[in-house]
């Protein structure tokens, strides 16, 4: 097992628990954590805004070809993600605004609506990349029925079932969270300590912590208790499908697990904490009086550096999300999109101008 793997599984970790940290009533934070996952079952509707900062990104130009490019665009911007989510009937319409600095300072805006059958993606207009007028402002409709059809037949449509997708985070939520130890990785803040958004008032917050002197054990749990569990869900044939894993897959990975030597492994983890620094790494969740999680920020200031290759990563970033309009009816500023082309008439605009 190397560090570079570890490094994966740790980021992976992270990932999972902004997704998973929300809570309850005012309860013990492991309580309040695991009522969260059922709690966020019930939202049957809701308004969501996303402010996403990256202040520092460090990648070695070799190792990741291309990121380099792109981050140079997004240092320092201002990404604002806002969605409108309703589950019954499904229908979810998204808008990513993307406000550029530097030499490629401008705003672009992504748009997207989904239904339960199709996909309505528009067609932004984005400065230093030609499309054609013709397309720019129209909606492409794809049907999720014929995606085979369009060229996109390597995309998995099972991932957009909303009702499936968080049955397998609330699954994992009930994993990680009877396996994670409060006092070691939880903990009540008081209110005034976090600076919440106008409109919305909390009645407790958790937070969620990882720092140098309890990586080595969050490691350890995630590989040696969470994995070997998390792998059993996977194999629930509606999840591995949504995933697309095969039960061949899945079984050596469960045998590499059962089989790893933990002498190793805890070598492997002495490495780990040499060259992975966290400066900070927390969610806060704040919970309104209806036990609703509606607010998060997530902050990651974290770097890494692989003795072997010289290889150095440091990323520092904040996404603070808030939710509104709870289970109240949702008001779609797009609603289903008329002015719409198909995949192939996109495709025709773009191949005749070469791409």
């Amino acid at each position: 097992m190397t560090r570079r793997f570890l490094l994966s599984i740790f980021v992976l970790f992270m990932s999972v628990t902004l997704i998973l940290t929300g809570c309850g009533a005012q309860k013990e934070p492991k309580e309040a954590l695991k009522n969260a996952a059922a709690a966020a079952l019930n939202m049957d509707s809701y308004v969501s805004k996303s402010h996403i900062k990256i202040t520092d990104l460090t990648l070695d130009a070799s190792a990741f070809a291309g990121v380099g490019e792109i981050y140079s665009m997004l240092k320092d911007s201002d990404i604002t993600l806002t969605q409108v989510y309703q589950k019954e009937p499904m229908q979810t319409e998204a808008s990513l605004e993307v406000k550029l600095k530097g030499d490629f300072s401008g705003t672009i805006t992504f748009q997207y609506v989904m239904t339960q059958d199709k996909i309505y993606v528009k067609v932004p207009k984005i400065p230093f990349l030609p499309i054609p007028d013709k397309v720019v402002g129209k909606f492409v409709a794809v049907d999720l029925n014929e995606l085979k059809n369009t060229g996109l037949g390597n995309f998995n449509a099972e991932l957009l079932d909303t009702d499936k997708t968080q049955r397998f985070v609330a699954e994992l939520a009930d994993v990680i969270l009877t396996e994670y130890e409060s006092e070691t990785y939880l903990k009540d803040i008081p209110t005034k300590e976090i600076e919440l958004p106008e409109g919305i008032e909390a009645k407790q917050v958790v937070q969620f912590y990882i720092h140098n002197d309890n990586l080595r054990e969050a490691l350890t749990t995630l590989v040696n208790h969470v994995l070997p569990q998390a792998l059993d869900i996977v194999a629930k044939d509606e999840y591995r499908k949504l995933l697309q894993f095969t039960p061949k897959e899945i079984e050596k990975a469960k045998k590499e697990l059962a089989e790893l030597d933990q002498e190793e492994f805890q070598k492997d983890l002495d490495d780990v904490q040499k060259d992975l620094i966290i400066h900070k790494f927390y969610v806060n969740t704040a919970i309104d009086k209806n036990d609703y999680p509606a607010y998060q920020e997530a902050v990651a200031d974290i770097e890494f550096k692989d003795p072997d290759t010289g290889e150095e990563v440091k990323l520092v970033m904040e996404v603070k999300t808030e939710f509104t309009s709870i289970n109240e009816k949702p008001e779609f500023s797009v609603g289903i999109p008329q002015n719409t082309i198909t995949v192939q008439e996109f495709v025709q605009e773009m191949t005749e101008l070469g791409y």
